[in-house]
C-alpha cells in the first residue's frame, strides 16, 4: 500500500509539473465554478421565491421536486462536463507535447456537445435516484447507498477522458471507464484521493489562519485589517480550488492515455507510470 501512495504521489507530482507549465488549464475551471453559480442561482432564486423549496419536508420530496431536481442536475452536470472536457482536451494536447490553447480546449468540448449532453442526463438521473433511495432508506440503507454512490464515482472517473478521446457515446463511455477502472483502480483511488486529502490539508491550514487572523482584527477593532484578511483568504481559497480541480483533470487525463495507450505523456516518467500499473490485469 505505501508504495502505491509513493507511485500516486509521484504521478500528481508530475501532474502539477505539466499544469505549472500550462497555467492557462485554469481558466476552465475558473469559467465552471462561475456558470456553475449562474445555474444555481437561475434554478434556485425562482424555486425559492416561488415556495417549490419552501413547504414542509414532505412537499420538498413530491415528484415536482425531484422533476426540478432533476433539470437542474442535468444542466449543472452539462455545465461541468463541458468545461472538464474542454480542460482535459487541453491537457491532452499538453501530453502529446503539444502547445494547446484555451480556444483549443473548447473546440474539442464543442465537438463532444451530444455525448456530454448525454452523460449529464445519465449522471443526473443516477444523482437524483440515489438520493430518492437515501430519503426513503433507514441508516443501514443510507450507508449502503452511499458505497453505491462513491463506487459510481470512481468507476465513471475516465469518462470525460474516454468521450473526449474516443468517437462513442455516452453509455458506452461509461463501460469502458469501468473497464479501464481495472488497470487503474489503485492510482485511481489512492492519487485522486491523494489529491484531495493534499488540498483538504491546505484548506485547514488556510482556515485555522484566517479564524485566527479574523480573530485578532476583531479584537483590537482594526477593520481594514479584516477587510483585507477576508479579501486575502478568499482570493487563496479560489486559487486551491482551481488549481485542484484542474490538477485532478490533467491526472485523469495522464491515467487514461497510459491505461488506453501505454504512455501517459510528456512530463510523466515511464518508469514510474509502467511500475504503477504493471500488476493490472
Amino acid at each position: 500500500m505505501f508504495e502505491k501512495f509513493s507511485r500516486s504521489w509521484s504521478l500528481i507530482k508530475a501532474s502539477a509539473s505539466v499544469l505549472r507549465s500550462d497555467k492557462k488549464l485554469l481558466v476552465f475551471p475558473l469559467l465552471s465554478g462561475i456558470s456553475c453559480m449562474l445555474v444555481a442561482a437561475t434554478f434556485f432564486i425562482p424555486a425559492i421565491t416561488g415556495g417549490l423549496l419552501g413547504g414542509a419536508d414532505g412537499e420538498r420530496t413530491g415528484i415536482g421536486f425531484y422533476l426540478f431536481l432533476l433539470a437542474f442536475y442535468v444542466v449543472q452536470y452539462f455545465v461541468i462536463i463541458f468545461f472538464n472536457s474542454a480542460l482535459i482536451g487541453a491537457a491532452m494536447i499538453r501530453l502529446d507535447g503539444g502547445d494547446p490553447t484555451v480556444a483549443d480546449g473548447f473546440r474539442i468540448a464543442m465537438s463532444k456537445l451530444p455525448a456530454i449532453l448525454g452523460y449529464a442526463v445519465i449522471s443526473a438521473t443516477v444523482g437524483v435516484v440515489l438520493r430518492a433511495a437515501q430519503e426513503r432508506a433507514g441508516w443501514i440503507g443510507r450507508l449502503v447507498i452511499g458505497f453505491i454512490g462513491v463506487a459510481w464515482t470512481v468507476a465513471s472517473f475516465l469518462v470525460v477522458p474516454v468521450l473526449v478521446s474516443q468517437d462513442i457515446g455516452p453509455i458506452d463511455a461509461v463501460k469502458r471507464s469501468a473497464e479501464l477502472l481495472k488497470k487503474t483502480w489503485g492510482e485511481n483511488l489512492i492519487g485522486n484521493g491523494g489529491i484531495g486529502i493534499v488540498f483538504g490539508l491546505f484548506t485547514l491550514v488556510l482556515a485555522l489562519v484566517g479564524f485566527g487572523a479574523i480573530f485578532l482584527a476583531i479584537s483590537s477593532e482594526n477593520w481594514t485589517f479584516l477587510y483585507v484578511t477576508a479579501i486575502l483568504l478568499g482570493v487563496v481559497f479560489l486559487l486551491l480550488v482551481l488549481v485542484q480541480a484542474a490538477l485532478q483533470g490533467v491526472y485523469s487525463a495522464a491515467l487514461y492515455r497510459f491505461a488506453s495507450e501505454g504512455d501517459a505523456g510528456q512530463g510523466f516518467d515511464k518508469a514510474v507510470i509502467a511500475d504503477a500499473f504493471r500488476v493490472k490485469g
